[in-house]
C-alpha cells in the first residue's frame, strides 16, 4: 500500500488558501478540519469554504468531520467537492447507512475515532469504509503534542483491517512530524496528516517530499507491510 501525505490546512493561512494548497503540490490529498464548535470545542469552516477550496486547487480534498449530526452534513461535503469525507463514530447515528450515502454521492467514506474510543465495537463496520481514522491527540486544535499511548490501537487496527482481507487506508492525525511518523508508519498507519509539520517550515513542498520518504522507509521495514 503506497503512502500518502495529507497537509492540514488548519494550520495554513486562511487568507490565501488557494496559495496555500499550491505550497505543498505533491501532496496526495489535502486534508481539511471542519469543526462546529459543540462535538469539539473550536470553530473553523464549512461548506462553502470547501466548495471554493475545490475549485481553486486539483488536489483532491480530504474532509475530517469533527462535528456533531454528520449523518445530516456530510453528504453536503460530497457536493461541494470532497474526495474523501470523514465522520466521528461518537457522532454518527447511523454509522453503515452515512457510510453508504457518501459512497453513493462518490467519496471515500471514513470514519474516526477519538483516542478514548476502543476500534474492537466496530470491527463488523469495516468492510463499509474506505478509511479509518485514528486520531493521535484530542480532536479540535492543532499543534499538540502526539500521543504515543495510541500505537498500540494503531496495530491492532492494522491487524482487523489484515484479519478481514480489506484494502482499506489507516489514517493517524495528530502531532505526525518528522519525529513521529515512522512509529506511526511501523504500527501500520499509510495516510498522514501533518499540519504544524508541514506548514511551519520554509519550504511545505520539501516537506511532504521528506515525510513521504521517512514513512515509505519506515514502511519498507514493517512486519505489517511484508505481505503487500
Amino acid at each position: 500500500m503506497a503512502v500518502q501525505i495529507n497537509p492540514s490546512i488548519l494550520s495554513a493561512d486562511f487568507a490565501r488558501l488557494a496559495d496555500e494548497a499550491e505550497a505543498v503540490k505533491g501532496a496526495d490529498w489535502l486534508h481539511v478540519d471542519v469543526m462546529d464548535n459543540h462535538f469539539v470545542p473550536n470553530l473553523t469552516l464549512g461548506v462553502p469554504i470547501v466548495e471554493s477550496l475545490s475549485r481553486a486547487t486539483d488536489t483532491p480534498l480530504d474532509c475530517h468531520l469533527m462535528i456533531e449530526d454528520p449523518d445530516r452534513w456530510a453528504p453536503q461535503y460530497v457536493e461541494a467537492g470532497a474526495g474523501s469525507v470523514t465522520f466521528h463514530a461518537e457522532a454518527a447515528a447511523a454509522p453503515v447507512r452515512l457510510a453508504r450515502e457518501i459512497r453513493a454521492k462518490g467519496a471515500r467514506a471514513s470514519m474516526a475515532l477519538k483516542p478514548a474510543t476502543p476500534i474492537e465495537p466496530y470491527e463488523d463496520l469495516l468492510p463499509e469504509l474506505d478509511m479509518l481514522l485514528i486520531m493521535t491527540v484530542e480532536p479540535g486544535f492543532g499543534g499538540q503534542a502526539f500521543l504515543d499511548v495510541m500505537l498500540p490501537k494503531i496495530r491492532r487496527t492494522r491487524e482487523l483491517i489484515a484479519r478481514h482481507g480489506l484494502q482499506m487506508w489507516l489514517q493517524v492525525d495528530g502531532g505526525v512530524s518528522a519525529k513521529t511518523i515512522e512509529q506511526c508508519a511501523e504500527a501500520g498507519a499509510d495516510v498522514f496528516v501533518a499540519g504544524s509539520a508541514v506548514y511551519g517550515t520554509e519550504d511545505p513542498a520539501a516537506t511532504v517530499r521528506a515525510l513521504r520518504a521517512q514513512a515509505e522507509r519506515a514502511t519498507a521495514g514493517a512486519a505489517w507491510a511484508c505481505g503487500h
